[in-house]
């Protein structure tokens, strides 16, 4: 059997190795992309173990252009039922990796669709409270839009639409790698690259930020990828 048609059978019985169990009741199934192993910096395939706790790491994936967080919520993290603007619900699996800690999703808001550059990040993971919200929550603050990681990044406060589109993540016991498969829920690539069109052109090259990333995707510390981060 193809790797894509094996991976959605086991989506659709929840619960397969290396990948989360997902709840029973979802109107909208995971849109599969292709396979890309997580590496880091120097192309080494990335451990799990590796991932510092509650930590800031950013790749792209499904495209060259779109920003994702990888996160070590450092407590296991339970499959949830979401839903979309639209009304239609999706199910997410929860954490992966040796203690299910291991989460992934868009680093693009749900409302005004800020998203980490390579000059600054106005929406990040702050596992302490601030001023504004509350401790280990994703912020965005652009627009105060604030975000569960543990609950498939369900909205907690402002003004966001729909919870941020999670990405699938694989974990291999064997190895203790990680690879991305997929996105879960409400993805919003199109409006993205619409709206970004000129600058995402002048980071990637022209319509370079549209392609696939390929077979591997680069994991960074969101400091080391990002001159500034926006705290609030």
């Amino acid at each position: 059997m193809e790797r894509r048609k094996f991976l959605e059978s086991c989506v659709a019985m929840s619960g397969t190795v290396g990948l989360s169990a997902l709840p029973a009741r979802a109107d909208v199934a995971p849109r599969l992309y292709d396979r890309a192993r997580l590496v880091d910096v120097h192309g080494a395939p990335l451990k799990a173990r590796a991932l510092t706790a509650e930590t800031n790491y950013v790749f792209h994936y499904p495209f060259v252009g779109t920003p994702c967080f990888l996160l070590n919520l450092a407590r296991p993290v339970a499959a949830a039922t979401l839903r979309r603007e639209d009304g239609t619900m999706y199910a997410w699996g929860g954490g992966v990796g040796p203690s299910r800690a291991i989460v992934a999703f868009s680093a693009i808001c749900a409302h005004k669709l800020a998203y980490p550059t390579r000059d600054v990040s106005f929406i990040r993971y702050q596992p302490q409270r601030s001023a504004t919200s509350d401790a280990q929550v994703i912020h965005c603050c652009a627009d105060h839009s604030v975000y569960d990681p543990a609950s498939g990044a369900r909205v907690l406060a402002g003004p966001a639409p729909q919870p941020l589109a999670a990405i699938l993540l694989e974990h291999e016991s064997a190895t203790d790698e990680l690879a991305a498969l997929g996105t879960v829920g409400a993805e919003q690539f199109d409006a993205f690259f619409r709206r970004y069109e000129f600058k995402l052109a002048l980071d990637h090259g022209p319509a370079k930020a549209q392609k696939a990333v390929g077979t591997t995707a680069v994991v960074r510390e969101l400091a080391q990828y990002c001159k500034q981060t926006i705290q609030c």
